[in-house]
């Protein structure tokens, strides 16, 4: 089969399970793609042409998934950044400090007044920049070897932390997005999509945050509708139809919890997908790039193994909302992110997370490509592992991953009966009211009445 688009479009029919993977192949796709050329019967060639698509009569067309004319040069340079929409930015992102950063900054201020001295005055002072340079780094490896869990949590939120695409965009050699859940419409905020590495096909599925304002307004900050997480169900079960293994990427506060969202039944489609994702039978690994909040992250973190970067955090409730809980004041929240125990290496220690990837010196945002790298290391070692083992192994693997996290103390005494530590009521019964409490209760006080005297 020969796509539109020269060979850049036609390597990416898979070599290692014939799966072609391109948008709109068969019929007409969602974004205006039709198939013609001789039938299959008669061995001719099948084109697939695209048009281009009017957003509206204000707005300006856009070539999606193919531009009229193909850049000339390599594969990964070329036509592959056409295939979804997510390109490079016209802008390099600002940069940010946070605040446990500022030490750093100080030395890189200095720097960069002996650097501007030496070119005013045209002395020599390679000596003291290579000192002021040897200290920066020295104070860097410092800083970041002894975070605290809430300046973890800030490098996981950094606003230019790379995002789900981005790690696919450096780690896969082909890559498609796939659109829709077949049932509502197609969000923004959980991506799916087949690429692959190293000859091999991967479905990946991950929460996509923006990388500026207006593109997390189009993804609502990564937190998915129910229909994000049905369209990742969906694909979940492709995969499993056509033995892709599943690679999940959670990076989201929460799945949203405003009242479109519950009307429809956000909860369901969280627990759905809980359930279902146990007897997928390829193999699944979960891999935490940024924010693992609650119950949105777990929605597609039931897998095999569970991976982290080193400065990425997994909570049940944010450090903010603990704190508003527990303590009533937000202000609270370092005490809270402690106790929490959310940062990549207590996950370790207590078995829920099975390997902590190391980001360069500074953060994933300061090296994306390396921490892409590493990342793709690890995910091939153990997909490697998980790949020796059958389906049904798969399955009960991933059932015991779960069940032997925490711990169960079974050898007390337990009273069977129901205490409640609550506050009397202030206010009298009336004559035909009383205070009912559990029966069968040693403690149960009779029937309070109230005192007419």
């Amino acid at each position: 089969m020969e796509f539109a688009g020269g060979a850049a479009a036609t390597s990416l029919q898979s070599a290692s399970n014939g799966i072609v993977h391109c948008v709109g192949h068969v019929g007409l796709g969602v974004n205006g793609c039709r198939r013609r050329g001789a039938s299959a019967r008669g061995g001719g060639k099948s084109v697939v042409v695209c048009a281009k698509i009017g957003k509206g009569k204000k707005g300006t067309e856009h070539e999606y998934p193919w531009p009229e004319k193909l850049p000339q040069g390599e594969i990964t340079t070329g036509a592959l950044k056409y295939l979804n929409r997510f390109k490079p930015l016209a802008n390099k992102p600002k940069p940010v400090t946070l605040p446990f950063e500022r030490p750093i900054v100080d030395l890189e201020n200095k720097i960069d007044e002996v650097r501007e001295l030496a070119n005013k005055t045209g002395m020599d002072f390679s000596e003291q920049i290579a000192e002021l340079e040897e200290r920066y780094d020295q104070v860097r490896r410092e800083l970041y070897s002894a975070l605290t869990p809430m300046q973890r949590l800030s490098v996981a939120r950094h606003p230019n932390r790379p995002t789900m695409l981005d790690h696919v965009m450096n780690m896969t050699d082909k890559w498609v997005e796939l659109h829709g859940d077949r049932a509502g419409f197609d969000d923004p905020a959980l991506v799916c999509g087949i690429g692959s590495m190293d000859e091999m096909s991967f479905m990946f599925i991950g929460h996509q945050k923006g990388r500026n304002t207006k593109e997390n307004i189009y993804r609502n900050f990564a937190m998915p509708m129910p229909n994000g997480y049905r369209k990742a169900l969906r694909f979940m079960r492709h995969a499993e139809k056509f033995g892709f293994p599943i690679l999940t990427f959670i990076d989201t506060p929460g799945a949203y919890a405003g009242i479109k969202a519950e009307e429809l039944g956000q909860g369901e489609a969280i627990a759905f997908n809980l359930r279902e994702m146990f007897g997928i039978r390829v193999p699944i690994i979960a891999t935490v790039i940024g924010e693992g909040g609650s119950g949105g992250a777990l929605a597609i973190g039931c897998g095999n193994k569970m991976i982290m970067l080193e400065n990425a955090v997994y909570y049940v409730a944010s450090p903010e909302a603990c704190a508003a809980i527990l303590w009533k004041t937000a202000a609270a929240a370092p005490k809270a992110a402690e106790a929490l125990r959310i940062t990549a290496k207590e996950l370790a220690d207590l078995s829920i997370v099975d390997e902590v990837v190391l980001e360069p010196v500074g953060g994933a945002h300061s090296d994306p490509i390396q921490t892409s790298k590493n990342l793709k290391e690890v995910i091939l070692r153990q997909m490697k592992e998980l790949m020796k083992m059958d389906p049904e192994a798969l399955i009960q693997q991933r059932a015991a991953k779960f069940r032997n996290i925490g711990e169960v103390d079974e050898s007390g005494d337990v009273d069977p009966h129901i205490k409640r530590n609550m506050k009397k009521r202030d206010a009298p019964f009336k004559d035909d009211e009383s205070r009912m409490l559990p029966s069968g209760s040693e403690n149960a006080q009779k029937p309070v009445r109230a005192n007419r005297e």
